[in-house]
């Protein structure tokens, strides 16, 4: 399809080597207009070049928004409603800023008039088709490119070489910088490549940045209180704060105390296994406190029930199906369960642990210490039904082995 017309594509920019590259290379291989898009989720310096490198490489229409707002309660929140995990262990932090990603693509397409989008997704990696399923689930036929399963330019150095040939500015890799590919938005950074493709290899201290190692982290535990309204966190310490300011506090608050560290071996959608470093503090907190209030405020069944369709609605942020019907329809049942998870957790933040030490709900709590009790009875629960209870759910038992 390189030889097919396009007048105007929106490209996902971030302003680097790929990116710069594949702006230049859509205008000299379409002979089309470049429209760039660069989304702030939270990544920080890595947006402020990129309007200046667009202009450069003479591109007119250029798009630079401050998403950090709704990446965390459009997207994070949401997600952390189910208590997420991807296979056990992963936060999902690249996976779910990519459905946000999609959808702007697809706007700023309808906007400017643009017939295609284009993205900088490798053709080994995920982001390829979260990119692209978001974007056909919100725009059938919107057409997209993607250069890297187009052009012979595979690797750094063919890269650099494009660019010197074409003149396009690229800033040398800083000293102290990262030998890694990195992902950052304020939900995590990832870490992937060198040394970390080897799952035996330890990573080096120096790859982590936003947390201490667990043992230099503070002597002296810290306790923190977290509010939620609705399953969100909506305060910390009493404070009421936005959804990405209270992010934003969480990470540092975390990241203070070695919290948030995870390496994993994943299984990507396209097939392969990667081995990945990531540092989410925020979002581990968060974790754990979201489940303590539900444990006190979500009936047994109903909790049981989001457990197990838990690794399921991880799969479709994982795989790309955010815009899926099914993740949509999944989406309200889990916000519906939310409505009585309101209330307060207070935690201690300790060398790398996140450690409950208490929750409570003024309203909603379906915990009640009479009936619990250990101590005298209050007649609100009759020990001697539990003798037939426990009858009728082991008949089953006694006649599968009956007669051995």
């Amino acid at each position: 399809m390189v030889n097919t017309p396009v007048n105007k594509v929106v490209l996902a920019y971030s302003g680097g080597l790929d990116t710069s590259v594949i702006l230049k290379w859509l205008q000299d291989t379409y002979q089309c207009e470049v429209v760039t898009f660069t989304a702030d989720i939270g990544q920080g310096e890595e947006v402020a070049q990129a309007r200046v490198k667009a202009e450069n490489l003479g591109v007119k229409e250029i798009f630079i928004e401050n998403l950090v707002e709704e990446f965390v309660q459009d997207f994070v929140f949401p997600m952390f409603r189910a208590n997420t995990l991807y296979e056990g262990e992963y936060l999902l932090g690249t996976s779910i800023a990519r459905p946000l990603v999609a959808k702007r693509l697809v706007e700023i397409a309808a906007a400017t008039g643009a017939d295609a989008i284009a993205h900088g997704a490798t053709g080994k990696g995920n982001d390829q088709v979260r990119l692209e399923l978001g974007a056909y689930a919100l725009k059938p036929d919107i057409r997209v490119i993607a250069p890297w399963r187009e052009w012979d330019l595979d690797s750094r150095q063919k890269l650099l070489a494009y660019a010197e040939r074409h003149g396009i500015p690229i800033e040398a890799k800083r000293a102290g910088g990262s030998p890694y590919s990195m992902d950052t938005n304020l939900l995590h950074i990832s870490y992937e490549g060198g040394e970390l493709e080897d799952p035996w290899q330890t990573p080096d201290e120096s790859v982590w940045r936003w947390s201490v190692a667990p043992e230099r982290a503070p002597d002296a535990p810290e306790l923190i209180e977290l509010d939620f309204s609705n399953g969100d966190a909506c305060a910390l310490n009493g404070v009421t704060m936005s959804p990405a300011q209270l992010l934003q506090a969480l990470n540092e608050t975390g990241g203070r105390h070695g919290i948030g560290r995870a390496d994993i071996v994943e299984n990507r959608y396209v097939g392969m296994k990667s081995r990945g470093c990531y540092e989410t503090p925020g979002g581990t907190i968060l974790l754990k406190a979201h489940r303590a209030l539900e444990s006190i405020t979500l009936d047994r069944e109903l909790a049981h029930l989001k457990d197990d369709l838990m690794p399921r609605y991880a799969r479709m942020i994982y795989n790309g199906y955010w815009w899926s019907p099914e993740r949509l329809a999944l989406q309200q049942l889990i916000d519906a369960s939310q409505s009585k998870v309101n209330g307060r957790v207070r935690l201690k933040l300790y060398k790398g642990n996140v450690i409950v030490c208490g929750r409570k709900s003024d309203t909603d709590s379906l915990f009640s210490a009479d009936i619990a009790t250990f101590e005298s009875d209050t007649g609100s629960y009759d020990q001697q039904d539990a003798e037939g209870f426990i009858r009728l759910n082991a008949l089953r038992l006694r006649m599968k082995n009956k007669g051995n």
